[in-house]
C-alpha cells in the first residue's frame, strides 16, 4: 500500500508540473502575440528606407519601382507603363503618374526629377526644384484712370425697339 501512495504522490507532482509548464507556455504565447502585433504596427506607421514593403507585391507601383531600380536611372512615365505591361493611353498614365506623385509629395520611395519622369529617393534621384513663379506686370492690381469720356453726340449710337423704331 505504500508503493500506490508513493506513485499517486509522484503522479500528483508531475500533473502540477504540466500545469505549471502549460501556464509559462500560455504566457509565452502570449507575448509572441503581443510582439507580432508591434512588429505590424511599425512595419505600418514607418517608412521604410527601401520603399520594399510599403508597395504591394505585384502592384504598377512597385513595378515601377522596380524598373527605375533595374535602369538605375530616372524613367519617363510612358516607359515606366511600358514596362509594367500597361497601354500608354491617357488614362493609364493619370492612373500611375497620380499613384506615384503622392509618394513624391510625401518626399518617399519616388522622386520627380523632370517632368513625368519618376526616380528613386534610394538611388539619390533628384526632385526638380521649381524656379520662382514668374511675377505680375509691373503696375497690376492698381487702379487705372479711365480715359477722359467725349460728350460729342456724334459719337452716340440711336436706341432702338425691337421692332426697330426709335425712342
Amino acid at each position: 500500500m505504500e508503493e500506490r501512495k508513493i506513485i499517486h504522490e509522484k503522479l500528483k507532482k508531475k500533473e502540477q508540473e504540466i500545469q505549471s509548464l502549460e501556464e509559462k507556455l500560455r504566457s509565452a504565447r502570449i507575448y509572441v502575440q503581443a510582439l507580432q502585433d508591434v512588429l505590424k504596427l511599425v512595419d505600418t506607421n514607418s517608412a521604410p528606407e527601401t520603399g520594399e514593403s510599403a508597395l504591394k507585391a505585384g502592384s504598377a507601383v512597385n513595378k515601377a519601382r522596380e524598373t527605375i531600380l533595374r535602369r538605375g536611372k530616372p524613367v519617363h512615365i510612358n516607359d515606366l507603363l511600358e514596362a509594367v505591361g500597361k497601354e500608354v493611353t491617357r488614362e493609364s498614365r493619370a492612373s500611375l503618374t497620380s499613384s506615384i506623385a503622392a509618394y513624391v509629395r510625401r518626399g518617399e520611395i519616388f522622386t520627380r526629377p523632370a517632368p513625368n519622369t519618376f526616380g528613386l529617393v534610394e538611388l539619390g534621384h533628384k526632385a526638380v526644384v521649381n524656379p520662382a513663379p514668374p511675377q505680375p506686370p509691373q503696375g497690376f492690381g492698381k487702379i487705372q484712370p479711365s480715359p477722359p469720356v467725349s460728350h460729342d453726340m456724334d459719337d452716340e449710337i440711336p436706341l432702338a425697339d425691337d421692332d426697330g423704331s426709335k425712342f
